[in-house]
């Protein structure tokens, strides 16, 4: 593991090196990873997906608009305070200091939401972070895009909802939240009350000390309590233990569904033939590779510049991600330059550009994502961007798509983030409203 750390350190070493060469007309992209600790076999693949997909458009396009991608890792080991010093270290460099920061961690992204607005460098938190920052008007420099964590729950609740005949047949049921007890961990509990409150349901609240590897008394209260269905928002080695728990009590794995951070297939692998059966919502995107991998094959990997340790690697969900997340940042970039001027760009502008990021399904496609993204349209009311997702399922072997597409109901989470938004703008003072560049 070390050995592979450290070669994947001097070959990005080297893509930084050559990439400084170009001189000022660069643009820094800061890598928040962890490569290294508990949990490193999730975040290895997703910094893998970041990476190769920077590298891909500095050797297919040369660049954005031929402004070349300087790109440098700083691993932060999912710890909230290593985040914030690899963030005061890199969101200065390059000529324009940082485009954007992507966390990869909810409590980086809850120590660092203070901090943008005064370096002025914008936080995707794609799939993560506070699910009310999607209100633009108060969290100006964050971007949940894709989905935020009352969106994945509500999703996999209107499924459950949609199993048992109408969400009034949930009355006098039980559903139990396994959960990662730090700020990533809690975020769904305030949308799952709601949801009980209002049709009827027990939400049972289990949480679950870092790093997951010690779960018996939570499945023991499983067993005891016997909820309908288990949600499990779990991270790391977590997710395999709690699958491989169940297994244990004899709990039904095609009783639970995970969040999207929970259904890649680190955590279904290591529970072999128990995991069969395990749901998660996805993230909008599955397992698989698509067309895009036409270019990455050719442009990065047939030259040996590929960090996944196999070709396969690069259709597994969390590489998937990955890529997803750098596209973005990079489109955002994009759209900057349409107002800005095709040269590197401050972290207010690519703000901007965030805000106004329109991908059409025709743009998804030209970029080589047909059939793993839908259209995601960002403004200030929305920095989420989409709301839709589908129930995966994992056969042993492979995920399969096995619902349609939700979209999360705004008449019960619009609320909530109102009421959220406007009590974080009080509590911190923040002047509420669009931001122009």
């Amino acid at each position: 593991m070390i050995a592979r750390y450290l070669a994947v350190a001097a070959l990005l070493g080297a893509t930084m090196t050559a990439a400084s060469a170009q001189g000022q007309n660069e643009q820094f992209i800061p890598g928040l990873v962890y490569r290294t600790g508990a949990y490193a076999p999730n975040g290895i693949p997703f910094a893998n997906g970041v990476a190769d997909y920077y590298k891909l458009v500095n050797e297919r396009d040369g660049g954005i608009n031929g402004v070349k991608i300087a790109f440098e890792e700083c691993d932060t080991g999912y710890a909230t305070d290593r985040g914030v010093e690899c963030y005061e270290r890199l969101k200065g460099k390059g000529p324009t200091g940082a485009a954007y920061v992507i966390p990869l961690s909810t409590g980086i992204t809850f120590a660092l939401t203070e901090k943008a607005p005064i370096d002025k460098i914008p936080i995707i938190t794609m799939g993560y972070g506070r699910s009310e920052s999607r209100d633009g008007a108060v969290f100006q420099w964050n971007f949940p895009l894709l989905g935020t964590y009352w969106t994945a729950a509500d999703i996999i609740l209107q499924h459950i909802a949609k199993k048992e005949g109408g969400f009034d047949k949930l009355k006098g049921k039980k559903i139990a939240l396994v959960y990662h007890d730090s700020p990533y961990g809690k975020e769904p509990i305030a949308l799952l009350q709601k949801r009980a409150q209002m049709h009827g349901f027990e939400a049972m609240l289990l949480p679950v000390t870092h790093p997951g590897v010690e779960q018996k008394a939570t499945w023991l209260q499983v067993r005891q309590n016997r909820p309908d269905y288990v949600l499990l928002w779990g991270w790391g080695v977590m997710n395999s233990t709690a699958i491989k728990e169940a297994v244990a009590v004899a709990y039904p794995r095609d009783k639970m569904y995970g969040v999207w951070w929970s259904g890649a297939e680190q955590d279904v692998r290591p529970a072999e033939d128990g995991a069969k059966g395990y749901h998660s919502v996805t993230l909008q995107h599955t397992a698989g590779q698509f067309k895009l991998h036409d270019d990455l094959k050719k442009f990065v990997y047939d030259k040996g510049q590929g960090l996944a340790a196999k070709w396969e690697e690069t259709g597994e969900i969390l590489y998937i991600r990955g890529l997803i997340d750098a596209m973005l940042g990079v489109e955002a970039i994009r759209t900057a330059q349409a107002k800005f001027g095709k040269k590197p760009l401050t972290g207010e502008q690519v703000r901007w550009g965030l805000e106004n990021l329109d991908l059409t399904a025709d743009r998804i496609k030209a970029l080589g994502f047909e059939g793993v993204l839908k259209p995601i349209k960002v403004s200030c009311a929305d920095h989420e961007g989409a709301r839709t997702g589908r129930i995966q399922t994992w056969d042993g072997k492979n995920w399969n798509i096995t619902s349609d597409w939700y979209t999360s109901d705004d008449n019960v989470i619009a609320p909530m983030v109102k009421e959220a938004a406007e009590k974080y703008a009080a509590e911190k003072k923040v002047a509420a409203g669009c931001l122009t560049n």
